[in-house]
């Protein structure tokens, strides 16, 4: 018969085979998805680096619109932190966190109000960029340092170079500087002003640290709330004892004063969210972000003088920052099993 000569048994080309170079689609539990690292970092980023650099110009703002004093302003900070308790309320949570934990949250809260008030008392005698480059630096190391004795967590080569790079940007920056100060009271001010800067970079690594000790399911919420609550009891008395109250009266203080509310908690949540997610050294190095947002404001906004030291350091943060980001850039498959 006809059908069964080999010329008429010939392939059916109705049916189009799938193409070679198109790859089946991957099942929604294997598709890729950033890991905690990269979303850790992303979020110090722009969540964490980029406002906290508009809070030390706006604060300057105030202090030159109305001298508003530093512990007022921290107090002012605080207050955007108290409504966290109705959040607390509504989920059943105690509003100080759990019995065995409450000690450490109360001390991580005493350390970063200290690193605050540190913060605000320097960028009122130091230029706002080097205040922040000196704080941020301080950080870094002083958080490399103590993950290194404390923790078992390693960094990569790449994460060393973006830590040095980083760390000798800021340097570069505050350098000129610091081999620069005046003799007599206003060089002692400014001195004063780079120690504060300093002591806060200092209190806010030991304070990550205690933070990323603490493993309760309300942690970050508590924590936010125990901020306002020990900074408005530790800064109120020593309002009234180590400065003077000033009520502002115009609406450039009231708006900086907002905005720096605003953005703090922002910064805030973002930073004790980002350091549970990545190593505290790398957050902190990823924050430097906010050296160069300060810098710029303070050419653009403040009218103040940024040398070309400052430029050149901020273009080595900016480098090592990408290389931290591009070498912790990385994804997992989801469902996939962590060895």
């Amino acid at each position: 018969m006809a059908g069964s000569h080999p010329y008429f048994n010939l392939p059916d080309f109705t049916q189009q085979p799938p193409s070679p170079s198109t790859p089946p689609s991957l099942p929604s539990h294997q598709r890729c998805r950033p890991s905690d690292a990269t979303k850790g970092l992303l979020v110090a980023l722009l969540g964490g680096g980029l406002p906290a650099g508009f809070v030390g110009p706006f604060s300057r703002m105030a202090y030159q619109a109305s001298h508003l004093p530093s512990l007022e302003l921290l107090i002012c900070r605080c207050l955007f932190h108290l409504p966290i308790a109705l959040l607390l309320k509504l989920r059943g949570d105690p509003l100080l966190g759990p019995p065995d934990v409450r000690g450490r949250a109360c001390l991580h809260a005493l350390l970063n109000v200290l690193s605050i008030g540190c913060a605000y008392s320097a960028v009122q005698v130091v230029p706002a960029g080097n205040a922040a480059t000196v704080r941020k630096g301080s950080s870094t190391v002083c958080s490399a340092l103590l993950a290194l004795c404390l923790e078992s967590q390693r960094l990569s080569g790449y994460d060393w170079c973006g830590l040095l790079g980083s760390t000798l940007g800021l340097i570069i920056i505050v350098g000129p500087g610091l081999g620069t100060l005046q003799e007599g009271t206003t060089g002692l001010y400014t001195a004063l002003g780079y120690v504060l800067a300093f002591l806060g970079g200092l209190a806010l690594s030991l304070g990550l640290l205690v933070y990323r000790s603490l493993d309760f399911p309300s942690c970050l919420p508590t924590v936010a709330f125990l901020f306002g609550l020990v900074g408005l009891v530790g800064s109120v008395p020593g309002l009234f004892v180590l400065q003077t109250p000033v009520l502002p009266n115009d609406p450039l203080s009231w708006s900086c004063v907002g905005a720096v509310g605003i953005l703090a908690l922002v910064s805030f949540v973002c930073v004790s969210y980002a350091v549970t997610k990545a190593h505290p050294a790398l957050v902190c190095a990823v924050l430097h972000s906010e050296v160069v947002v300060a810098l710029m404001l303070q050419y653009y906004v403040l009218y103040e003088t940024v040398a070309p030291s400052d430029i050149m350091g901020a273009g080595v943060v900016l480098g090592s920052i990408a290389i931290i980001t591009a070498q912790n850039l990385s994804c997992e498959r989801e469902g996939q099993v962590e060895e």
